[in-house]
């Protein structure tokens, strides 16, 4: 039997922040059904990992992914409960809906035209979710288009008519002024008024993402979706400023994920001295470098270079010189006592000093989501309580 390894580079995941983050969910939509999204790795997180602490988690009844391999490996993974794909799908990649039961996300119609006559085929009848669009203009249908789905699903008996009816706020996130987020709610009810029209009636509607699910009760309806909230970030500053001006809790989440790491190397340096690629910083007296394994293709973002810091004995470690592809350079000139393969925290907590998501998002100009996504699915993910 091999002895355990030392880990250079690695991420936790906490069981009890996620079942809180879920808890506060589930307390803020009335237990309406709740379909977790796991796309993007799980947002970074570990989609094998996430899966394994929600698929015995009562409150979740759906997962949500972007593509037919990430809902294959939600099933490889132990999770037999509702499987939604929100993204695109080949016209004729249709097997593995039936294959697996999934429910996709309907926005062309040769698609489902194509899922008709497959579960036709093989006497089978599928769930799907038409996507309506009310103003995001990105994955969705019309208002006049309605009528041309309405026929496909009469015409194939083993569609019979959509399960669902979707849609996506475009602007509800980034500001605290929610006239357009409004605006759509209405071309949706609207929409959705017609599919009853057309004979096609949804059984459940679901609009509600992380910030509509936490602001707005009336985007609630049967179901909803949340995705960021789930892992411990509020969507954005706007959302948190909207929710405590309406007089809501400030722990309602808490961050799932921490990331860790070891120091690898500790150099000493003269004043005048350059580190890194293109010079671009310049030691001004005596220094202590210490050397991470950690660099942009781990997702420790290039944009942080002479930007962020780590931490190392509870003490702040400034990035020095440019990130590198696998390697960071750190500076401990002012923190006694590190030694090799101590452990640096690059995000989460260490003594009373704490590393978040949001602040490497604002040091490299981007926002929480793609900080938390750009994690490389190559690094260790360890569960801990």
């Amino acid at each position: 039997m091999m002895a355990k390894k030392t880990l250079l580079n690695w991420i936790e995941l906490s069981r009890a922040a996620l079942n809180n983050n879920i808890e506060s969910l589930s307390s803020l939509t009335n237990g309406k059904l709740m379909a977790v999204s796991v796309k993007a790795n799980a947002y970074g997180h570990g989609l094998k990992e996430i899966v394994s602490l929600l698929k015995d988690n009562p409150r979740v009844d759906y997962l949500t992914v972007h593509s037919v391999e990430e809902a294959i490996a939600c099933r490889e993974n132990g999770w037999q409960k509702s499987v939604m794909i929100l993204g695109p799908l080949a016209l004729d990649n249709v097997e593995p809906i039936l294959a697996y039961d999934f429910e996709p996300v309907i926005f062309n119609k040769s698609f489902l035209v194509n899922l008709g006559k497959m579960a036709a085929r093989h006497g089978k009848m599928v769930k799907t979710h038409l996507k309506l669009e009310t103003g995001t203009h990105r994955q969705g249908i019309r208002e006049d288009e309605l009528p041309g789905f309405a026929e496909v699903y009469k015409k194939y008996a083993g569609l019979k008519k959509p399960y669902g009816a979707s849609m996506h706020f475009a602007n509800i996130e980034d500001t605290t002024n929610h006239e357009y987020a409004q605006y759509q709610l209405t071309t949706f009810r609207k929409m959705v008024g017609a599919m009853v029209g057309l004979g096609i009636k949804p059984t459940l509607r679901h609009t509600a993402s992380s910030a509509a699910a936490i602001l707005f009760k009336k985007t609630h309806f049967e179901l909803v979706r949340p995705g960021i909230a789930v892992y411990g970030h509020w969507p954005s500053k706007e959302t948190y400023l909207s929710y405590r001006l309406k007089g809501g809790q400030n722990d309602l989440f808490r961050p799932v994920l921490s990331w860790k790491t070891r120091v690898t190397q500790i150099k000493r340096l003269d004043p005048d001295s350059f580190v890194g690629y293109g010079c671009t910083y310049r030691t001004t007296t005596a220094t202590r470098l210490a050397v991470v394994p950690v660099g942009y293709y781990e997702g420790y973002s290039r944009s942080l270079s002479n930007q962020a810091y780590v931490l190392i004995k509870g003490k702040r470690a400034p990035v020095r010189g440019r990130v590198c592809m696998n390697l960071t350079m750190v500076d401990i000139t002012d923190i006694k006592g590190v030694r090799l393969e101590d452990e640096v925290v690059i995000i989460g907590r260490n003594g009373q000093e704490t590393v978040t998501v949001e602040q490497l998002a604002t040091w490299a100009n981007s926002i929480n989501y793609e900080i938390l996504a750009r994690l490389s699915p190559h690094t260790s993910r360890l569960i801990v309580s």
